[in-house]
């Protein structure tokens, strides 16, 4: 059987607009008929493949992310500047030591979920460097320089007020905004790489680890240098928000970068600068609702907080469902065109086919190589995504012959 260009045995192209049955397996990327076109065939000789659309006119190199990264590491640098006097100022340099180091256990903790969520489509580690940068220092210092407008605005009949005002109203407003923020430039200006719900959530809890992690050597420091019990206190205040909350600026930042996911499906700036304004919502309410705790925190934390919480993992557990379900009919499509069988799939594009391969592959010394060939098929399951969301197909298409031309040395390197 003999297959053309467009992946179709025999020699008729699809008539158009054609939809495969099963290319819509989940709510997630779903397909419009008119931009759907059959994966292309695996030729003899993959240099000489004669895409059905024309080529895209050949560009100067793109600089890629690296301006984004550039730019991001200046503010970080000026942001500094600015954090880190605020952070000496009220912890002392015994304080910001200690601070440092104990705010590294949660931070641990939220980056290596990030990892496990990401870990078969990871994002670019320049990217995620800027996320983590953006929380740590770009959204601090922001949210030093906007808190004297609320200061201003703040009811000033008692402390108590006041000190109320700012954890509640002020805090969830200024702070989900500023780190926010950086999922905002991230989408606009990093598009290709925001593909949907699961990276929203990604790049979201690495902007809030960031935050978190400066968020804790204030409160860790500020603890050692103004208690009489350091020690105690230090402890106390770890298990409130090293152990009760490593999560808590996650699931509010991740509520946004949920909402900013989906609106990226639409691959439309527009819809990124609504899916800000309005992710923005239910970030700012869970914020504001943990800082209300007071009197009766232990019965709230458990009652409402920790449901949210196990509502946050469950949901983050059905994106990847889906998400696996959208990369296995990707695949198979590229099955039928030729470049993998549909055991190949099975193994590439599911947990348990995952685990299987890496296992077997390392018992022959080739665990990263079966890694690296799962990663490979999985980027171009999310290359061929790209394609079908109908926007820069060109752009994606020359992504997608990259990919295609590394999928037999990945699988020869396993199988040497």
């Amino acid at each position: 059987m003999t297959m053309n260009h467009h992946g179709q045995p025999g020699g008729q192209p699809y008539p158009r607009p054609y939809l495969e049955p099963g290319a819509n397996p989940t709510w997630i990327g779903r397909v419009q008929p008119g931009n759907y076109q059959p994966a292309p065939g695996n030729p003899v000789s993959l240099p000489r493949q004669n895409w059905a659309t024309p080529q895209a006119p050949r560009s100067r190199r793109s600089l890629g992310t690296l301006p984004l990264v550039i730019v991001g590491g200046v503010l970080a640098l000026a942001s500094l500047m600015l954090v880190l006097p605020f952070l000496l100022g009220n912890t002392g340099v015994t304080g910001f030591v200690i601070g440092f180091i104990a705010s590294l256990i949660p931070l641990s903790v939220v980056l290596l979920t990030v990892r496990l969520i990401d870990r078969w489509e990871p994002e670019p580690k320049r990217l995620l460097w800027f996320a983590f940068t953006w929380g740590a220092a770009v959204s601090i210092a922001g949210t030093l320089l906007i808190q004297p407008l609320f200061a201003l605005a703040a009811p000033t009949s008692s402390e108590e007020a006041f000190t109320y005002f700012m954890a509640t109203v002020q805090a969830p407003i200024v702070e989900e905004f500023t780190k926010s923020l950086g999922l905002l430039v991230l989408i606009l200006a990093a598009r290709k790489y925001f593909d949907g719900p699961v990276d929203g959530v990604v790049f979201a809890f690495t902007i809030a680890a960031g935050f978190a992690f400066t968020e804790n050597i204030l409160y860790f420091g500020r603890e050692i240098a103004s208690s009489t019990d350091p020690g105690t206190d230090l402890v106390r205040i770890f298990i409130l928000r090293g152990v009760m909350s490593p999560f808590a600026h996650a699931v509010f930042t991740g509520t946004t970068g949920l909402i900013m996911g989906f609106a990226a499906r639409r691959w439309h700036s527009g819809y990124a600068v609504l899916g800000f304004f309005i992710g923005l919502l239910p970030a700012m309410f869970l914020h504001n609702r943990w800082n209300s705790m007071g009197q009766n925190f232990l019965v709230e934390y458990f009652v409402v907080q920790v449901p949210i919480f196990l509502v946050a993992a469950v949901g983050i557990i059905l994106l990847r469902i889906a998400e696996g379900k959208l990369t296995r009919q990707r695949l198979l499509e590229y099955a039928r065109a030729g470049w993998f069988t549909p055991a190949e799939v099975e193994m590439l594009a599911t947990s348990r086919g995952r685990r299987q391969a890496v296992r077997w592959a390392s018992t022959r010394g080739r665990g990263n190589q079966m890694k690296s060939f799962i990663k490979g098929a999985t980027a171009l399951a999310f290359t061929r995504q790209r394609i079908l969301s109908g926007r820069d197909v060109h752009v994606h298409q020359q992504d997608e012959l990259e990919h295609l031309r590394s999928i037999p040395g990945l699988r020869a390197a396993v199988l040497q």
